[in-house]
């Protein structure tokens, strides 16, 4: 993994972590919910560019690292999507079962 993908697997663990304890859901399982979506998502990008643009990522080094960087990218854009579905399901959830006092 390189620096930036490590960056952004803690940058999504805390922000997931920050975002359940606001919305009073159970944070260690929302930041490992997270770290998982993003490893998928930067693995099978990862998977598949090392299938489809191997010569590519040889031609110059530039272009070697800005294609290693789009694995860390679509992880953490995986991983937006799914913080917006684990906050929109927390807000259903407080909408239909409301605290009792």
């Amino acid at each position: 993994m390189l620096l930036l993908a490590k960056i952004l697997a803690i940058a999504i663990v805390v922000w997931f972590y920050l975002a359940a304890q606001k919305h009073n859901q159970p944070p260690i399982k929302w930041a490992v919910i997270g770290l998982i979506g993003y490893l998928l998502a930067w693995g099978l990008t990862k998977g598949l560019l090392h299938i489809l643009l191997p010569a590519a990522a040889s031609r110059t080094l530039v272009m070697g690292f800005l294609i290693m960087q789009i694995p860390a990218v679509c992880g953490a854009f995986a991983g937006f999507l799914i913080r917006e579905k684990l906050i929109s399901d927390a807000v259903n959830q407080e909408i239909t079962q409301p605290d009792s006092e």
